[in-house]
């Protein structure tokens, strides 16, 4: 029995939650991940899954998967420097480092554990310095894995600001007050696309940014990549800037077969120098095999079916379009995550539930997760849902907004 006043504390916080509206179910889906799900025996129109291009029950997908399975194991056992590693492994990475140009790629066991890494990595690392100091400037609206890694940055090693929402112009004020104050390294850090909102950074005046002030500029991709660009290769491929970027970190437990396994790609030194130091990919077992080939696979999917990313963008904005026409307040973007802006936080969980007791499945939102007062419904489109499917949503949609 542990500690009662744990205990104690543990239970009052659970009930808190609830009383506060910001206790989580986990509703059980029976079978595949897709545009329609079955739970509890009944179908629901899935719009609250990063299955963008659909890729997570395709049948090319499944099938790498079970190959893989079958050639290379269930699993490595081990870390990649001990007897994790494969020639499928590297065969992603260098798969990777080409399609986002980049000169190499490191792979990790989540998207998160990457954002982890790197920053604990770069920045507690002294190079052979007694005394430095580094700084990284980071959007308000960043991802949760890079605040986390933040704070494995040690706080006599490390300072950190945070700028407005693609306020460049509060970034670049930012720059030039420490302009002279003798900092080691600066990190410029961003989403590329920004998950609550759906909107993206402005990379191009970031790289330049970067440039003028001898910053490295490192963007999180994971809503990005395989979505955004003429051959999915990311917000940096949609900004014009492809292959400009300094770090890219992502996934391939979204767009890109919505299994789990993370990256880092970037220049050649700082990779190995991730393989020697960093500790959450020196101490996290391999990315299993069958997930290593639905990657690779999905990788050659992109290439041989550039369609699924034209399809993807077509849903989005007519999806969006439709609402907006109907008179509701949806944030502008050009990515498949689509915000239905409610404001009051009851107002947003009721209307999630009343849709989905009408079979749609989508999520309320609210604060922490985005500001106090914008309490949204995100739904998120996929090149699998079919324009009967987004017509049937967008009608029960408008029914119960009014």
């Amino acid at each position: 029995m542990y500690s009662k006043n744990l205990k104690n504390f543990i239970q009052k916080e659970l009930e808190n939650l609830k009383t506060v509206g910001k206790f989580k179910i986990e509703k059980e889906i029976a079978g595949l991940q897709g545009p329609k799900v079955t739970i509890d025996g009944r179908d629901y129109l899935m719009f609250a899954s990063n299955n963008y291009l659909g890729l997570s029950n395709h049948p090319e997908i499944l099938k790498a998967a079970e190959n893989y399975l079958r050639d290379y194991g269930f699993g490595l056992s081990s870390v990649r420097f001990l007897s994790g590693t494969q020639t499928i492994h590297r065969k992603l990475e260098t798969m990777l480092a080409e399609f986002l140009g980049a000169e190499d790629a490191i792979l990790y066991s989540t998207n998160f554990m990457a954002n982890l890494g790197f920053f604990a990595t770069i920045t507690n690392e002294a190079f052979g310095e007694t005394t430095y100091k580094d700084v990284i400037y980071s959007d308000t609206l960043n991802h949760a894995s890079i605040i986390d890694a933040f704070k494995l940055c040690k706080k006599e090693n490390t300072d950190k600001r945070i700028y407005a929402h693609n306020d460049l112009a509060a970034l670049r004020t930012m720059l030039e007050d420490d302009r002279d104050k003798g900092y080691r390294n600066k990190i410029i850090v961003t989403d590329g696309v920004f998950s609550m909102e759906g909107d993206t950074a402005n990379l191009s005046e970031l790289i330049k940014i970067a440039e003028e002030f001898d910053a490295l500029l490192f963007v999180d991709d994971a809503h990005g990549v395989g979505v955004l660009g003429k051959t999915g290769a990311g917000t940096p491929e949609f900004c014009g800037v492809h292959g400009k970027t300094d770090i890219l970190s992502g996934t391939f437990g979204k767009a890109l077969g919505g299994a789990v396994g993370g990256y880092i790609a970037g220049p050649r030194d700082i990779v190995e120098l991730l393989r020697q130091k960093s500790r959450t990919y020196l101490f996290s077992n391999s990315v299993p095999p069958s997930v290593v080939g639905a990657s690779i696979r999905a990788l050659e999917i992109l290439k041989e079916d550039p369609t699924i990313i034209e399809k993807v963008k077509e849903n989005a904005d007519y999806f969006r379009n439709e609402l907006k026409a109907r008179g509701l307040n949806v944030l502008e973007g050009s990515h498949p995550i689509v915000p239905l802006m409610i404001g009051d936080v009851k107002r947003a969980q009721e209307l999630s539930r009343a849709l989905y007791d009408e079979g749609i499945y989508a999520i309320a939102l609210a604060f922490p997760v985005v500001p106090e007062g914008e309490a949204r419904i995100r739904f998120q489109v996929s090149a699998a849902h079919t324009r009967e499917m987004l017509d049937q949503a967008i009608e029960k949609i408008e029914k119960l907004c009014k």
